[in-house]
């Protein structure tokens, strides 16, 4: 579909509606007026068709409006935001096909009720300009809805990893090295790969590696460490197996040029991940993990050590597999950040499968919860001066019951000075869950009663409260006070 062509028959379909609306004339009415058909205007009004000429100038006459005024692109200001999101060509952007949605399907709804699009669409730009939700925060925030909507799991994905595996004789067994897959991209695919001092550019600090398309050259930080490098080499395998041009071609990104690469930067992530961590062989893993009764900490750290992966890249693949080979179906994953000295934390990355799980970013500046383990990690990490500080607790939601079993690793953040980051998975504790994690019941780990937020949590004589619960205050205010008029209301009848 070309959008610029139906953004214009579209601008054309809704001022002829709203004129029509104005004059009171129905479309039956406006066919009486004109002789046309009242099943080609009302093509013409959903976006569909655009008059030749003379049928222009002939719904002009009898509508009392100018050719001028009837073809221009300039809305009134009742809609004016449909115009501009349409204009903008966000569409273009997002693949709204992943989500099962078809442009014809949208710019019929917008055709059908254009006052209350353009309500919803002022109110969606209100809070995204309230929130200074940016275009990259926006594309990040439809990668999630589309990871959710697949359980994080990508079974495409998955049978490619084993296709290439196939293709290039490597053993998923097996620990793959960054020796071989450095082998496997100057052989197969032709690239030059060059160790640089990033450092020695301020601007470069928090870079890892840059991809330079023409000359097939992957400059990588000196700085890295082997699993960081064996990440971005598995990454580079992957765009070209998967032949994925539209890419980025940083690591970490600085910006997103489109919805694409986005979408492509999560592909090659996944085939990273699923190729540095085989689906069998960390399963068997899991299941043994699984069987003990009262694991230790250092088991843990062990079986994240036992492969050639940071913690987050083990912690993500979490995510693909507990859902889908567990039966996992409602945990959450996040990536918390911390300045030494700065007394505050905050969450740089999340997913929730299946649906929005406890805890959630919030954008008013709250203070997170300093009950939850992914704080903990981070504070014990810094006072014992530990490389890898790896903690787990039961964490029992105040305000909605839910209990989550939640691993947490910090560790220092390699390329921001002064900076701890914990990655973090919460299971949602259920029958079928304690089934699987026999050492629940055996209750080695400590519970913990937790908030979101201290401004919304309603536990009392928290020692560790960052800010006193004034949302929650301000609720139970109005609650009373309604409660009042109520009784007011009732008496006075």
């Amino acid at each position: 579909m070309d959008i610029e062509k139906d953004y214009i028959k579209l601008i054309f379909g809704l001022k002829l509606k709203q004129v029509r609306t104005q004059k009171n004339l129905s479309l039956f009415g406006l066919a009486k007026l004109t002789n046309l058909s009242k099943s080609y205007l009302n093509e013409i009004e959903k976006g569909k068709k655009y008059p030749k000429t003379d049928k222009i100038l002939l719904l002009c006459e009898n509508l009392d409006i100018s050719y001028d005024q009837m073809v221009s692109l300039k809305l009134d200001n009742n809609l004016a935001p449909i115009g501009e999101i349409l204009k903008s060509g966000i569409l273009k952007e997002i693949p709204l096909e992943l989500f099962g949605i078809h442009e014809n399907d949208l710019i019929d709804i917008i055709a059908n009720a254009p006052a209350k699009v353009n309500a919803f669409i002022s109110t969606i730009i209100e809070i995204a300009q309230h929130y200074n939700l940016s275009r990259e925060s926006f594309f990040l925030a439809s990668l999630r809805s589309y990871q959710e909507a697949h359980i994080n799991y990508f079974e495409d994905l998955e049978n490619k990893v084993i296709a290439f595996s196939k293709s290039f004789q490597i053993n998923l067994e097996n620990q793959i090295s960054t020796l071989e897959l450095s082998a496997i991209l100057k052989e197969e695919y032709g690239y030059t790969i060059k160790d640089l001092l990033f450092k020695d550019q301020e601007a470069l600090g928090d870079l890892r590696s840059i991809y330079v398309p023409k000359s097939k050259t992957l400059l990588l930080s000196k700085e890295i460490d082997d699993p960081q490098r064996a990440f971005i080499l598995a990454k580079e395998i992957a765009y070209n197996y998967l032949e994925i041009t539209d890419r980025l071609l940083t690591f970490s990104w600085i910006k997103f040029d489109n919805f694409d690469q986005v979408l492509h930067n999560f592909y090659a992530s996944y085939f990273a991940g699923a190729l540095l961590l085989p689906r069998k062989l960390l399963i068997d893993d899991i299941n043994l993990f699984l069987t003990k009764e009262n694991p230790k900490p250092e088991e843990f750290v062990a079986l994240i050590e036992k492969f050639n992966v940071s913690p987050e890249s083990f912690y993500q693949r979490l995510t693909n597999l507990l859902p889908k080979d567990f039966h996992l179906k409602n945990l959450f994953f996040l990536r918390m950040s911390h300045q030494i000295g700065s007394g505050t934390y905050q969450i740089k990355k999340e997913l929730h499968i299946t649906n929005q799980q406890e805890p959630h970013a919030n954008e008013m500046n709250e203070h997170y919860c300093r009950r939850w383990v992914s704080i903990k990690t981070i504070d014990e990490a810094i006072k014992q001066n530990k490389a890898h500080f790896f903690d787990a607790q039961i964490s029992s939601y105040e305000n909605s019951g839910n209990e989550y079993l939640v691993f947490s690793s910090a560790t220092k953040d390699p390329f921001v000075e002064n900076c701890m980051r914990s990655i973090s998975v919460g299971i949602l504790i259920t029958p079928t869950m304690k089934k699987k994690f026999k050492f629940i019941e055996a209750k080695p780990i400590i519970k913990q009663i937790v908030g979101v937020t201290c401004e919304t949590c309603a536990v009392k004589n928290c020692m560790e409260r960052a800010s006193p619960p004034k949302q929650l205050e301000s609720k139970k205010r109005h609650e009373n006070t309604d409660l009042v008029v109520q009784q007011y209301i009732a008496k006075y009848s």
